[in-house]
Order: structure tokens, then sequence, then C-alpha cells
């Protein structure tokens, strides 16, 4: 019985879900894309510690997020910081809330973003119920929250405290020339080749 060449090769040109995969964990890139939750949290750090028990070189992280739960996002920050392999955090169209407290876990020189990224930094939020000592409770954690967050923008950004704490009173939009000013981002790149060189 004879096959169809013409079959044979289309399925040997275009790689199934596996083989792309495989290409993508060679690649040491990791995405994080869209908003953040426990099961993405899951699926990143899972992926950053296979990538960094394979090797001790790079990993390349994609940031495009409109951010989300907080603690999946200081799962995936101090995840990033724990690992032995080098992070490079690359923005790409939004990079905000939660999302910019996970760009901020690597130092500067390695927190680089697309010409056309945006970023918001702002106080979190969170939705307040239940009895009045409930209310009470929730109301002191997000406020502890708000100072956490804001000294660990101070802290990368080479800021103030209290201007930071000033700045997230209300939406922070930045450009990519403001995010460089401010301190969050080390420098624009718009090629791979760039940040190569630099390694």
């Amino acid at each position: 019985m004879q096959s169809d060449k013409k079959s044979d090769i289309k399925e040997t040109a275009q790689p199934g879900p596996a083989r792309m995969e495989e290409n993508l964990f060679r690649s040491r890139f990791v995405f994080i894309v869209g908003a953040i939750e426990d099961k993405m949290a899951g699926n990143v750090v899972a992926r950053l510690v296979a990538l960094a028990q394979e090797s001790p070189e790079p990993i390349y992280v994609i940031v495009s997020s409109p951010g989300g739960h907080v603690e999946s996002g200081d799962l995936i920050h101090d995840m990033i910081k724990f690992i032995p392999a080098p992070v490079y955090m690359i923005g790409s169209g939004w990079v905000a809330s939660a999302g910019a407290i996970i760009f901020l876990a690597v130092p500067k020189e390695r927190r680089l973003c697309l010409e056309n990224t945006r970023f918001l930094l702002h106080e979190p939020s969170g939705g307040v119920g239940g009895s009045v000592s409930d209310i009470e409770i929730q109301a002191t954690e997000i406020i502890k929250m708000r100072e956490r967050l804001a000294a660990i923008i101070a802290r990368e950004t080479g800021q103030a405290v209290a201007k930071v704490l000033a700045d997230i009173d209300r939406d922070l939009w930045m450009s990519a020339q403001e995010a460089i000013d401010y301190g969050l981002v080390g420098r624009l790149v718009t090629h791979m080749a760039e940040i190569k060189a630099k390694e």
C-alpha cells in the first residue's frame, strides 16, 4: 500500500504540539500573558524550575499582563529570585499591577522592554465585605499589602517610598521611556540580538 507523499511532507513540515513545546523549552522562553491567577502561576513556576534544573543558562520571561491575583504574582516574583539561573524580563504590550511586581523580580540591568510597552502601577484593591470585624481585618490587610508593594517598587526603582505611595494612590501609566526614567526598566530593546550582546 502506497503512502500519500504529499500528506507525509505536510505532516513533517508542520510540527505538532509536542514538537512545538519541545522547541519552546529549548528556547528558554517563558510567557506570562494575560491575567495572573493560581493556575498560571503554577505553570510558570514549574517551567522556571524545570529550565533552571536543565541548565544554568539565562531564562527569558516575556510579560504582557493586566495583573491579577497579588499572591499569585508574589509566587512568581519570589521563584524568579529563588532559582539559580539568571532571568531576563522583557515587557511587551502592557505590564500592569501584579505583572509589574513580577517584572521587578530581577536586577534593573535585566529588566527590558519593547518600544510600545506601557506600564501601570497602582495600589492594590479588593472586595471588602462581611461583618464589621471582617471589614476591619480586610482593610488592614490591604493597607499592609499597599505598603509592602510600595516598598518593593521603591527598592527596585530607587524612588523614595513616600513618592511611590503618592504615585500609586491613582493609576500611574508610563510609556517605555517614562518607565526607564522612573527606574522601572533598564533599557529598551527592539531585537533579541540586543539582549544576547549584553550577556
